[in-house]
């Protein structure tokens, strides 16, 4: 299906009509030299009044220093919301993202499946983020010229992502640490529900500025749902049209521990394994539906043993408390 995508759709767009039009920016980043790593996003929700911000770090000691807040918006016309900003310098080559504000600092990250109990029992600190994203692959995506998506099932009209570059600093409490590493950035906006998919899951990962990859396995109620991504070799971008997923589960609660996952181009293939290094489990709830989406920490392993590092997300609505995609 064709898609558009200009340099212009690197700022906001025109708020639509839809209640739950949300557009949404995404950061995330892993240093290996600094052992620190975390993901930034805004999503502002204007016609229901308050924006979604996100500030979640993994720092090198294991704790994590995390931060949601729900702040007032009243209009789609920048993403400055609840201490956190993003700008664009140059459409799909430079965009900053700042923060100043608090973190709550977790020495177990799981205990975020309380999201009460956990802001009420663990200290918080002061926290400054400064970030430089450099685009490193092409730009994968934008907006369909026909709506791929059923009514009710909405989950982005238009979405892109490419990899990037991260250089910058990360301030929380009494210790800062430079950052120049590699991570993934997106941009999405339409209507939005985080009970409209099934299940899905998103696995993303750099190996340095010569290679990296997306995968993305999204579950539906009713058909096959889809599967894709791509691979960035350093010198061509290969479109994927299959992924497949194995997942590890661990414990009770069954948190995703260890993927693997071949993604296909046509001809060709990629096999890689994952290990998750630090997990925390995010809740969205809507009327009397709970879904929970659980950011992995990942450590990937190539073929032939290259290591590279990113973000394993996985949504998954919740039955009974089960997660109803564990099955795949």
């Amino acid at each position: 299906m064709p898609v558009r995508l200009e340099p212009q759709d690197e700022y906001m767009h025109e708020l639509g009509p839809e209640p739950n039009f949300n557009e949404s920016m995404y950061f995330n980043f892993f240093d290996p030299s600094a052992r620190l790593g975390g993901f930034l996003r805004l999503g502002n929700r204007a016609n229901e009044g308050t924006a979604e911000m996100t500030v979640c770090l993994y720092l090198p000691d294991g704790r994590v220093a995390f931060m949601f807040q729900r702040p007032k918006i009243s209009d789609n016309n920048a993403f400055d919301a609840g201490g956190l900003r993003f700008r664009v310098i140059r459409p799909f080559e430079e965009l900053e993202a700042d923060y100043r504000g608090k973190v709550l600092l977790l020495d177990d990250p799981q205990a975020m499946a309380d999201p009460k109990a956990a802001f009420t029992s663990n200290p918080s600190g002061d926290c400054v983020v400064n970030l430089t994203f450099s685009g490193v692959s092409p730009m994968f995506g934008g907006e369909p010229d026909e709506p791929r998506e059923a009514t009710g099932e909405e989950f982005a009209r238009g979405h892109y992502e490419q990899l990037v570059g991260a250089l910058g600093t990360v301030q929380v409490a009494d210790q800062t640490w430079e950052v120049d590493g590699f991570g993934l950035r997106d941009h999405s906006w339409g209507p939005r529900y985080w009970q409209a998919p099934y299940y899905y899951r998103w696995l993303t990962a750099n190996f340095g500025p010569g290679f990296g990859f997306m995968a993305s396995r999204i579950a539906r109620r009713e058909g096959p749902g889809t599967r894709g991504g791509f691979v960035w070799d350093g010198t061509a971008m290969h479109l994927c049209n299959d992924v497949s997923i194995e997942t590890g589960w661990l414990g009770e609660d069954c948190y995703h521990d260890s993927i693997r996952a071949v993604l296909r181009s046509g001809e060709q293939q990629w096999t890689v394994e994952g290990k998750v290094m630090s997990l925390i489990p995010l809740r969205n709830r809507r009327e009397e539906m709970v879904t929970r989406i659980s950011e992995g920490l990942t450590r990937w392993t190539m073929e032939g043993g290259r290591i590279g590092y990113g973000l394993s997300e996985y949504l998954d609505q919740l039955v009974e408390g089960r997660p109803v995609g564990i099955d795949e």
